[in-house]
């Protein structure tokens, strides 16, 4: 929802759910959905009068739970104390769903600070968790960070087969971008191990989704892991002008490239291209 309107239509959005007695109509899940764009315009106080709506007019523990996650988020709560409420998630009805998306939160947390190890663990709880449920949208989430942190651990054979059931998955629930996104990330490691030529027909299929959907981010991702190889083999002109028509792209739209991308070419412009080196050189 923040991203999808603007900060005037959000405020407006807010003030006409929440002012005067509005609130009173507002139920937990609608209250708990409405805070991430209270907290994008900064408004802690609204912050605060839904956070305490949410909980009060919660109907049962799952409900009451969710609130207390919520609130637990924006106090940026210890990872052991919201993990102490995914255990008591547990053993409510209906309360996996609570516990995997806390179990998953609680990862991230990890990850970010360097704790790969609870991370992963912490990770394949949440995902064995939605398993069981048949959360297909949220294993596909699962997948995606598991992946990240087996990479992050330098296990990419792991982070493949990881990245492979994943877009399987998203191809299956028809999540066109989730399966552009999910292409180049298994061309990236692909690359990372050395596979280049399987790396390249990634990226190559990568950027043909990216260009059907119009996703400018597809195609910066794609064209800069292409360059990428590129470089390796130290075919500098391919890279240059797999860049070039990514800036052409920028211009098409009326918008302003990447520096980094600018930058990039700049360097290019001074390598003399030369030869390939080997036929398991990429193109």
């Amino acid at each position: 929802m923040v991203n999808e309107l603007s900060p005037e239509r959000a405020r407006q959005v807010l003030d006409m759910l929440t002012h005067g007695g509005a609130m009173d109509g507002i139920n937990t899940s609608l209250a708990l959905r409405l805070i991430p764009l209270a907290v994008e315009l900064g408004d802690d106080e609204l912050v605060d009068r839904l956070l305490s709506h949410a909980s009060v007019v919660a109907e049962d523990d799952v409900e009451q739970g969710w609130a207390r996650f919520e609130g637990m988020k924006i106090m940026k709560a210890s990872p052991n104390s919201m993990l102490a409420l995914a255990e008591s998630a547990e053993t409510m009805e209906l309360g996996n769903p609570l516990a995997a998306a806390i179990h998953h939160h609680v990862a991230l947390l990890h990850m970010s600070d360097g704790s790969l190890d609870e991370a992963r663990a912490i990770a394949a709880r949440s995902l064995r968790l939605r398993e069981q449920l048949q959360d297909l949208n949220g294993m596909a989430y699962g997948l995606a960070l598991m992946m990240t942190i087996a990479k992050k651990q330098n296990d990419f054979e792991t982070a493949i087969a990881l990245g492979t059931e994943r877009l399987e998955l998203v191809t299956k629930l028809g999540k066109h971008v989730a399966q552009m996104e999910a292409v180049a990330e298994l061309a990236h490691c692909k690359a990372t191990i050395g596979e280049f030529e399987a790396s390249r027909e990634l990226y190559n299929d990568s950027l043909e989704q990216a260009v059907e959907l119009g996703s400018i981010s597809g195609q910066l991702v794609a064209r800069w892991g292409l360059a990428d190889l590129a470089e390796i083999g130290e075919d500098y002109e391919s890279a240059m002008l797999v860049l070039s028509d990514l800036m052409h792209v920028y211009m098409a739209e009326g918008l302003p490239a990447p520096k980094q991308v600018k930058k990039r070419i700049e360097a290019l412009t001074q390598l003399k291209p030369t030869s390939q080196k080997g036929d398991d050189a990429p193109q």
